[in-house]
């Protein structure tokens, strides 16, 4: 199995990660997994190290994973916001990639 890479997302951000308040780099990828047989897609979720060198975490998860991943986010980022858990994020301090 060889990789091709990592490619962009398909939004073609030159820089598809951001750093948290407290100090964690976050990157998201497509990483494509090219074996002979059957070509693989994941996405590619990495949490680098914390401020003080702790090591981070990453996650490469299907696409379905990936959705899964983003409604639980977007859910939870309402309600710490202070809303009701109707699913729709708040446009508010967001900074456009």
């Amino acid at each position: 199995m060889t990789t091709t890479g990592r490619d962009l997302l398909p939004t073609e951000v030159e820089d598809p990660s951001f750093t948290t308040s407290c100090g964690r780099r976050i990157a998201v990828r497509c990483l494509r997994l090219a074996p002979a047989d059957r070509p693989i897609s994941r996405v590619a979720l990495d949490v680098g190290r914390e401020r003080g060198g702790v090591p981070g975490a990453w996650a490469a998860l299907t696409a379905d994973e990936a959705r899964a991943l983003a409604r639980l986010l977007l859910l939870h980022a309402g309600l710490a916001e202070g809303g009701d858990a109707s699913g729709e994020p708040s446009r508010e301090g967001v900074a456009s990639f």
